[in-house]
């Protein structure tokens, strides 16, 4: 296998405890999370790509390393998120988990901007609320939130209103929403090699690699470090 062009320096504690545990080189790991958050490839397109390279390693083995590895790289990519704008625009898309339907609540800002996601059992006002809370303890209150003509989600929002000096402006305009929507299409796409997700804890898990490695695409990474690093190299740099 061609050397990958992973970071040589001292890893994040977190991941250095892991990996000791999985015995493979950092290199093989953390190509397969990538190519697996990043691209339309199921697990077992994986396993094939590795033995044409002369790596044996099975797909559940894969699996197992994105449901160690990608919680600890969400949490580094948290620490060099850029800033997100104050106009959001919110949605959520459904997604399919053991035969049923749950629903990712996502926001973006309005150059495009990812700000914040959330994977919730339920579409109501509790499931709404949560996921504002999330966004705005992560990314500080907006201005604005344009949003469908969801009851839920406006009651969310007005609850969180009113516990507000400044309140948040509400717009429920359909047509304002077209960016979030688009945005959607980028998560779809990558899931729909999946065939549905086999239990929650992954789901959530899993979406939270495709959104950081979809954030990364975007130039939502600060890159101190590096001028002009990959997208790639970025979300190597994670595991440093």
């Amino acid at each position: 296998m061609k050397k990958t062009q992973t970071p040589r320096k001292t890893l994040a504690s977190g991941i250095a405890k892991v990996l000791k545990r999985l015995h493979y080189p950092l290199e093989v790991i953390l190509v397969c999370v990538r190519w697996y958050v990043g691209y339309s490839l199921s697990l077992r397109d994986l396993e094939e790509m590795m033995a044409e390279r002369g790596i044996s390693v099975d797909h559940s083995t894969v699996h197992r390393w994105v449901i160690k590895l990608v919680p600890l790289l969400e949490r580094m990519f948290r620490k060099h998120k850029r800033p997100v704008g104050k106009s959001w625009q919110m949605d959520e898309t459904y997604l399919k988990i053991r035969g049923q339907w749950k629903y990712l609540y996502r926001a973006v800002d309005k150059p495009g901007n990812t700000i914040d996601f959330l994977l919730r059992t339920h579409r109501d006002k509790p499931a709404a609320r949560r996921f504002f809370e999330k966004a705005i303890g992560q990314n500080g209150a907006p201005q604005t939130v344009n949003m469908d003509k969801s009851g839920a989600n406006l009651a969310a929002l007005q609850a969180i209103n009113a516990a507000c000096e400044t309140p948040i402006r509400i717009r429920q305009v359909k047509y304002l929403n077209n960016r979030i929507e688009q945005d959607h299409r980028a998560i779809k796409r990558r899931t729909r090699p999946m065939l549905g997700f086999k239990d929650f804890r992954s789901a959530r898990i899993i979406l939270g690699g495709i959104e950081v490695m979809h954030m990364i695409r975007k130039g939502q990474m600060k890159c101190a470090k590096w001028t002009g690093a990959s997208a790639a190299q970025q979300f190597y740099s994670l595991a440093s």
